[in-house]
């Protein structure tokens, strides 16, 4: 096969919306569909080529069930002869779809792939997947954690606690994420990545003539006071939260996002743009109580097998599942404040869960185009206490 080679040749997200919000019409299936035929589109390309999509989805049940991504991809009227499945690593689902789709290409397995992933958090609530029966933790598993498992707002406040980080250091990294998110919309800098989405009825299914362009959850109008007046949204004597507020976490929401990956001579050939390359790829495991701790022993191993340090890297993504999380990596790895998340993140645009791995590697991929940067690296925390991290260089 000779030395192969896997790029990004284009990526796209729709415009993110509120649970319970402006994308609440949308079915699941179809709202992923949606941005399947968007991203294809864009491209001379008969989608019969494609070898296989691969999409992320965390609650994987009632509307999202039944491999949504295969689904979303015969609801779009796309060829039939095309497979397609759907994984699940928890919030990190759409990023470990990006890794299965380009390692595939360098292995030999796929010339063209695309990765990809969805979540109604409005119509598939989440942790709706866990019930029935006595849910997923069987007895063996919780002997091997001490019958116990945290809260993820307690295991954000126990993260907070580790690292030192204060209430006060919280609410104004979040303030910072909806300033930078707001000046990236108003600029126009996520209009390239963004494939607007008509409103539906959520009682019919209807358009309602309205479209949604722009993330719905960024707020203009926070301020530190108003962050600091919000109550912790989980109070419990066992697993206390005082410092985890709705304001300094991550939002609920409805969204997907699709990339093309293609081996680069494939892409050529086709006259595909390629805009990045896949150049590293770690996955790291921790503690499955602590579930989000595991960005830190990801970035490690990456570092380690790259020899590259966090000066190289000229923007940096770590999800702000919590600002606790953003900043446990911060005060980990010491980045530099103006490449961390560049574009605000999650507490603003908002978490789709299966669908923000490539989310986020999309805004990435778009704030290296735009400000001539070379190198870019992702990570994110998961549930069960994993990470995947990502590095792609811009062509």
């Amino acid at each position: 096969m000779g030395t192969r080679e896997a790029v990004i040749v284009d990526c796209v997200r729709s415009a993110l919306g509120r649970r319970n919000g402006a994308l609440a019409g949308w079915h699941p299936t179809d709202l992923l569909g949606h941005v399947l035929s968007a991203l294809l589109a864009r491209h001379d390309l008969d989608p019969a080529r494609i070898d296989d999509v691969i999409g992320g989805c965390v609650t994987q049940s009632g509307e999202q069930g039944c491999n949504v991504t295969r689904n979303a991809w015969v609801a779009a009227g796309l060829p039939w002869s095309v497979p397609a499945t759907t994984v699940d690593r928890q919030c990190g689902s759409s990023q470990q779809a990006v890794h299965f789709a380009a390692q595939g290409v360098l292995a030999g397995a796929y010339d063209l792939v695309i990765a990809c992933g969805v979540e109604s958090m409005t119509r598939a609530p989440m942790s709706s997947n866990a019930r029935g029966g006595t849910g997923p933790f069987s007895p063996a598993f919780l002997a091997h954690t001490d019958h116990t498992l945290g809260i993820q707002f307690w295991v954000a406040q126990v993260l907070a606690d580790r690292y030192g980080i204060t209430r006060d250091e919280m609410d104004a990294y979040a303030l910072e994420s909806h300033r930078r998110a707001a000046a990236a919309t108003d600029d126009g800098r996520f209009a390239r990545e963004i494939v607007p989405v008509p409103v539906r009825d959520p009682a019919t299914g209807a358009e309602t003539g309205e479209v949604l362009a722009s993330d719905e959850g960024i707020r203009r109008d926070t301020s530190l006071e108003q962050l600091a007046a919000l109550a912790p949204v989980w109070v419990s004597e066992d697993q206390p939260a005082p410092d985890i507020t709705a304001g300094n976490s991550s939002q609920m929401t409805d969204g997907a996002a699709a990339m093309l990956v293609a081996e680069a001579g494939v892409a050529e050939r086709l006259g595909l743009p390629v805009r990045a390359r896949f150049t590293a790829f770690a996955v790291a495991a921790e503690d499955p109580v602590i579930v989000l701790s595991a960005p830190v022993p990801a970035t490690h191993r990456l570092l380690e097998r790259t020899g590259l340090r966090i000066e190289d890297f000229d923007a940096m993504e770590c999800n702000e599942a919590f600002a606790a999380i953003a900043l446990m990596w911060a005060r980990e790895f010491e980045p530099d404040p103006a490449r961390y998340n560049p574009r605000g993140g999650a507490i603003a645009i908002g978490h789709p869960l299966g669908a923000s791995g490539v989310r986020i590697m999309t805004t990435l991929l778009h704030h290296l185009e735009d400000t001539g940067g070379r190198l870019g690296f992702q990570v994110m925390c998961e549930g069960g206490g994993q990470a995947n991290a990502t590095v792609i260089e811009r062509v």
